[in-house]
């Protein structure tokens, strides 16, 4: 999640047919594959980079224990608390989500494309691709860990 920006659920319910680490862009593609997404725009591709790409590398099928089975953010925010790692109770596994759209804001990503790495919705109707793959990936590899 951390150079993602991915909701927990996507990435648990990631197969290894949708983690793309060959070519020139790796990546992983979200889609609704046996499940419903939370809406139509987070349908999408996002690139993998920093330790993002080096964690994909690690399991490329995916997480198969995880795999529709509800209680991923319980089992990572307890794991979290019990081993001191996070800096105050507030801290979750969620904020890492949060973390990547402030890190990309103030990066100076532009809107349109943060929303389309993160699959937010946007109040008006989506144009083109958006700059797709490359221009995530130019975003991406600006606040990579």
């Amino acid at each position: 999640m951390v150079n993602t920006g991915m909701r927990p659920s996507e990435i648990a319910n990631l197969g290894g047919d949708r983690i793309q680490l060959e070519g020139n862009i790796p990546h992983v593609q979200v889609r609704p594959v046996g499940r419903q997404l939370k809406n139509d725009v987070s349908e999408r591709d996002v690139p993998l980079v920093g330790v993002s790409l080096e964690a994909m590398r690690g399991c490329p099928e995916g997480f198969p224990r995880y795999l529709d089975k509800a209680g991923l953010s319980a089992t990572v925010n307890k794991y979290l608390r019990e081993n001191g790692l996070s800096e105050t109770p507030r801290h979750t596994l969620y904020g890492l989500r949060h973390s990547v759209e402030d890190r990309l804001l103030i990066a100076g990503v532009d809107e349109r494309v943060r929303r389309d790495i993160l699959g937010h919705s946007l109040n008006r109707q989506r144009y083109g691709d958006g700059g797709g793959l490359p221009m995530k990936l130019e975003a991406l590899q600006r606040i990579a860990l």
